[in-house]
């Protein structure tokens, strides 16, 4: 079921407090028990009853029998506790259509002062555990849902972004909660639907703004055609949670692929050749 505007307006105020209680109770329970819910929200058993009825019917709770009768937080309930936290604090007012999906995020448009693009993180739960191996960030034995690795992803990108403001083109991160981050909105098309009137111009300032970014401590990590905006003029280079520091055990590898992936794009697309060793030392100064 899609996230709907119209189910996060009409949420009353119990509901809220039945998923703030989920929230808190599956850093314990990969199901939460209906006892345990009962006492975390202070609510009676007919009433966290009712309301996890209507939950699961808008689709942001589920119900499981096995190993044992409880229930979990899925991504529409863990997103709507972060859309109803930014419209607390004015980030958002209004929640537009969603305009992208990857493996791991959806990104919707919405409306603050002025337009805003919301990005939400979503770990699979499939890919968890080869995420959890691929990222240091994510806790290699503390019991952590794949909802809540979603959090540490957003975190991961959020720090990025705040990171580069100033130094490298990016979208100006306007503020973050739990998998969701609000940022400007970034003009232009990706780089894969653009036809460029002057590619090596292109090639070159990609290649300076990823010098910009190691020089900060930043590799993205995932760099290709499909996360680098043009938006005419300028280039823009969008999603970092997977970024790695340059003193990464593996950031030469890394690195090397970021390189290899632009370079090979725009030869196929452009005929332009790259030299990889001279295009590594131009990023990296050595």
């Amino acid at each position: 079921m899609d996230l709907s505007a119209d189910h996060i307006k009409s949420l009353h105020k119990y509901e809220l407090r039945v998923l703030q209680s989920l929230e808190y109770l599956m850093t314990r329970y990969s199901w939460v028990p209906e006892e345990e819910l009962v006492r975390n929200s202070r609510l009676s058993t007919s009433e966290v009853r009712y309301r996890l009825s209507e939950l699961m019917e808008k689709g942001m709770v589920k119900y499981s029998q096995v190993p044992y009768p409880g229930y979990c937080l899925i991504f529409n309930g863990y997103d709507t506790l972060a859309l109803s936290y930014l419209v607390k604090k004015g980030i958002i007012s209004a929640l537009g259509t969603c305009i992208g999906e990857g493996k791991e995020s959806r990104v919707y448009e919405a409306l603050g002062t002025g337009p805003v693009i919301l990005k939400l993180h979503r770990i699979g739960q499939r890919s968890f555990q080869t995420v959890r191996k691929g990222r240091n960030y994510l806790p290699e034995k503390q019991h952590c849902p794949w909802v809540l690795a979603s959090h540490y992803s957003a975190e991961q990108e959020y720090l990025a972004l705040c990171s580069l403001q100033n130094y490298v083109r990016v979208p100006t991160p306007l503020f973050m909660n739990r998998n969701v981050i609000a940022m400007t909105y970034i003009p232009g098309d990706r780089l894969s639907d653009c036809s460029l009137e002057e590619p090596q111009v292109i090639l070159d300032e990609i290649l300076s703004q990823i010098r910009a970014a190691y020089c900060l401590g930043y590799i993205h990590g995932d760099l290709s055609e499909y996360n680098i905006m043009f938006d005419g003029e300028k280039v823009w280079i969008i999603d970092w949670p997977q970024w790695v520091s340059p003193s990464h055990e593996n950031a030469a590898e890394i690195l090397d692929h970021d390189l290899e992936t632009i370079t090979k794009f725009f030869h196929r697309r452009y005929r332009i050749s790259s030299d990889m060793n001279e295009v590594r030392s131009l990023v990296t100064g050595c």
